[in-house]
């Protein structure tokens, strides 16, 4: 589970930083992102960072649960993400779900996330 744990952290890390490239290796090519009624692609994502449309300034952790089985492992994580999106600013606690694949290729993958906000 430590290596479900440790990706989950790079991924953390990867959209703190904007780092498309690691995005890229952390996201399967078939990801589906759903925040509401919004659903986004990998191509997505990767495009808001790439363009800085989006920009996370701060993420902070307060809670994950991590589960892994076999190859397939789901995460959850609750806490304040912090940014802009185009440019207006943005501040919300946060709970996302992430199921994720692993392969010997790539390691592990999210191929399914899911976030909401929390009041």
């Amino acid at each position: 589970m430590e290596d479900l744990r440790d990706a989950e952290h790079r991924l953390q890390a990867a959209q703190l930083a904007g780092d498309v490239e690691a995005l890229d290796r952390l996201l399967d090519d078939r990801l589906i992102f759903t925040f509401g009624a919004n659903v986004q692609t990998k191509a997505d994502d990767l495009e808001l960072h790439r363009t800085r449309a989006q920009v996370v300034t701060r993420l902070a952790e307060e809670e994950l649960t991590v589960l892994a089985d076999g190859r397939t492992g789901v995460t959850w994580f609750l806490g304040t993400v912090e940014g802009t999106i185009s440019g207006t600013p943005f501040a919300a606690r946060m709970r996302y779900t992430r199921t994720w694949l692993h392969d010997d290729t790539h390691g592990w993958r999210v191929i399914a996330a899911h976030a909401s906000t929390t009041d």
